[in-house]
């Protein structure tokens, strides 16, 4: 790692995440959420929330309002069906990648579309650099995207960039390892931070290893190095640290 004099990091283990299992809905949260308060893990810069959640079939959460909040949803395993009050009706899954922008208000439902097994997601909440936008919804394949052995983009504030976009200054990667890799990623703006999330695997960032659901905050650097191991799956999330 370089600037490893001013680096700051925050190291987060799975075992440490607030944990709700409602039967029908285990979800494992990174930040305060719902029922988990952690006055230590209120956020990550501009990210509010990063949900892991595992949904039995046919279950789901009913209709619900969000207002002014960036949601980002990544499928890893199953079916998930969206329904919302702009219209919006479909089926995400895995290698594709969901963004509904809250802005001045919308309601929506989510369920597992199958009543056979269950469906593994990652949500990620990202406070907007704009209020009160008026609501959008967008899906799409990252199939096309991904590299072997290599952080690939997915998300970005760019509307005609590689992925999603969003109303923030994020960038989000995914990296899929399938043997040992050293790489480094580059912080896109000034002032911003990186959260590492192993999805699956395991990966080192300087001195500090990293297992699956692990998650490392790197902030006050440049550039950040990584050595990951086989069969890994890593998602980085760069956002603004103030905002």
């Amino acid at each position: 790692i370089v600037n490893t004099i001013k680096m700051k990091t925050a190291y987060h283990a799975a075992a440490t995440r607030g944990n709700a299992n409602h039967g029908w809905l285990n979800a494992n949260h990174s930040f305060s959420f719902a029922q988990y308060y952690n006055p230590k893990r209120m956020n990550f810069g501009a990210l509010r929330v990063l949900n892991d959640d595992t949904i039995a079939p046919g279950k789901g959460f009913g209709t619900h309002p969000h207002d002014n909040m960036e949601i980002i949803t990544i499928p890893l395993e199953g079916d998930l069906e969206h329904k919302d009050s702009m219209g919006n009706i479909g089926v995400i899954n895995e290698g594709e990648i969901q963004v509904m922008s809250a802005g001045t208000g919308v309601y929506h439902s989510e369920y597992n579309k199958n009543s056979d097994k269950h469906i593994n997601l990652l949500q990620l909440w990202v406070i907007p650099n704009a209020q009160n936008v008026a609501p959008r919804y967008d899906q799409k394949s990252i199939r096309e995207l991904k590299k072997n052995n290599a952080f690939y983009q997915v998300l970005s504030p760019n509307t005609d960039d590689d992925g999603m976009w969003i109303h923030q200054d994020a960038w989000f990667h995914l990296g899929d390892f399938d043997q040992t890799t050293n790489s480094a990623y580059q912080i896109k703006k000034q002032g911003n931070g990186v959260y590492i999330f192993v999805i699956e695997g395991s990966c080192s960032v300087g001195d500090q290893e990293l297992n699956k659901r692990d998650a490392l905050g790197v902030w006050e650097a440049d550039e950040i190095t990584f050595l990951a191991q086989p069969h890994s799956k890593v998602l980085l999330v760069e956002v603004p640290m103030s905002f």
